[in-house]
């Protein structure tokens, strides 16, 4: 099983409860002598059953799936999502003394900056008032409007830094990005295949 990660698991399970579900249910609709409502108490049974499997099966394959990240030794490693992105959950201290908030971003290599959606960046506590929007970014939906803040503290497994610069994104933006600015910050960076591994 060393092979398979914890999503081809979980669509393999699907699978064989679906699977056991048809041929449960082609089975019990072949025996005569079963009492007519026993036969159809276990029928529907069956039925919800395999429409349960079959909706998880499909659930999962439509998700995109969040990136494993496994600390080794002074590196972190990634593996590629579903979706074909890298994918890492930082522990974000917005301001000295304030409480560490997970946000998941998308590791973007062609970003200059770490962007932050409007939603993470009132997760971490900046509001309307906080956000001085002076900057403009060019976007594949246009160009958008950007505020500058800078973190207190960033947590990535045993990786920490301080006083990192971001940017608050004011469109559209449904998940934030972890571009070149605090990538740099690792001493090493090294994509190979669907693995992406940080050195500090």
């Amino acid at each position: 099983m060393g092979d398979f990660d914890g999503d081809q698991i979980g669509r393999l399970v699907y699978l064989v409860l679906l699977g056991t579900v048809l041929v449960g249910y082609a089975l019990v609709a072949r025996r005569q002598q079963l009492g007519a409502m026993l036969r159809s108490l276990i029928l529907w049974g069956l039925i919800i059953t395999g429409v349960a499997a079959a909706w998880g099966l499909w659930d999962g394959m439509q998700r995109p799936g969040s990136t494993q990240m496994v600390a080794s030794g002074q590196a972190l490693e990634l593996r590629r999502g579903r979706d074909g992105h890298f994918r890492m959950d930082l522990e974000i201290t917005a301001r000295p003394g304030g409480p560490a908030q997970r946000v998941n971003f998308i590791v973007d290599t062609g970003a200059s900056d770490l962007v932050l959606s409007p939603q993470d960046a009132q997760k971490l506590g900046f509001g309307p008032g906080d956000l001085a929007f002076l900057g403009t970014a060019r976007t594949a939906n246009g160009t958008v409007r950007t505020a500058r803040v800078t973190l207190h503290q960033v947590a990535a497994g045993g990786a920490l830094h301080r006083n990192v610069r971001a940017l608050v994104n004011e469109g559209e933006l449904h998940v934030s990005l972890l571009g070149m600015a605090y990538l740099s910050r690792f001493s090493r960076i090294e994509i190979a295949g669907d693995r992406l591994r940080l050195e500090y």
